[in-house]
């Protein structure tokens, strides 16, 4: 990870959102862990999107802003391959007791819900506002390179 690469603190915001059992933690408390993480230390990597969870905040403070912009099918592809691995477990950047898996609601996510209007607007707006420190990475061979390159 960018993290490990960099000797950075981490915070996956998969794991301040959900608690055991993918119950969602309270707003306010996800709210309290993110702004701690940030106040506690000064240079950071935060994985994920977020927006009620200070999107405005992290990324005027980010020195670097990653955007991986997989096309559907491979973020689909990704996810089944990750339930395959981490059959029931659950992942590195997830809260302990919230096993891998892909049902219709997180399917439907991944191929639509989370590529909306709205969605494709919040990127692009990202993208043009902080053009300069901003990388876009729409495939595994770019993020292979990304991640050699630090």
């Amino acid at each position: 990870t960018i993290g490990d690469k960099r000797s950075l603190p981490v915070l996956y915001l998969d794991t301040v959102q959900f608690l055991p059992r993918w119950r969602e933690r309270p707003l306010e408390e996800q709210r309290h862990i993110v702004r701690s993480f940030m106040r506690e230390h000064r240079s950071w990597v935060i994985d994920g999107n977020y927006s009620k969870l200070y999107l405005a905040e992290r990324l005027e403070a980010a020195d670097a802003i990653v955007i991986l912009k997989f096309n559907r099918w491979s973020c689909l592809w990704r996810a089944y391959r990750r339930v395959l691995t981490y059959r029931g477990a659950s992942r590195p950047s997830m809260t302990d007791g919230c096993t891998e898996h892909i049902d219709s609601a997180f399917a439907w996510w991944i191929l639509h819900a989370g590529r909306d209007a709205a969605h494709r607007r919040q990127y692009r707006s990202i993208e043009q506002r902080y053009s300069h420190k901003t990388v876009v990475i729409t495939n595994q061979r770019q993020l292979t390179s990304f991640v050699r390159g630090l």
